[in-house]
């Protein structure tokens, strides 16, 4: 999650319960194999979790927080406030 991208993922996803990976793209201003690869890491560390769908018969896939993904947020946001000298 230190990773800035991660960082801006981790960020947006935590503004919903879940987002559309192209939503996500067009948000952070990353191309798809970026944001797919930094998914990936986020995914395998337990912070976000993939599904994916059609609507109609278009493929789609949803990116989610997990509990732990929301709870190491509020912990490294709570960290960076710290470093920032706001609290924390």
């Amino acid at each position: 999650m230190h990773a800035p991208v991660r960082f801006s993922i981790v960020a947006t996803l935590a503004a919903a319960d879940k987002a559309e990976f192209a939503f996500v793209r067009d948000t952070i201003e990353v191309s798809d194999s970026v944001l797919s690869r930094q998914v990936a890491t986020l995914e395998k560390a337990g912070h976000v979790a993939v599904t994916k769908g059609y609507i109609g018969k278009r493929p789609r896939t949803w990116l989610a927080l997990t509990p732990a993904g929301r709870t190491a947020f509020a912990a490294h946001c709570q960290a960076l406030r710290a470093i920032a000298g706001n609290g924390g």
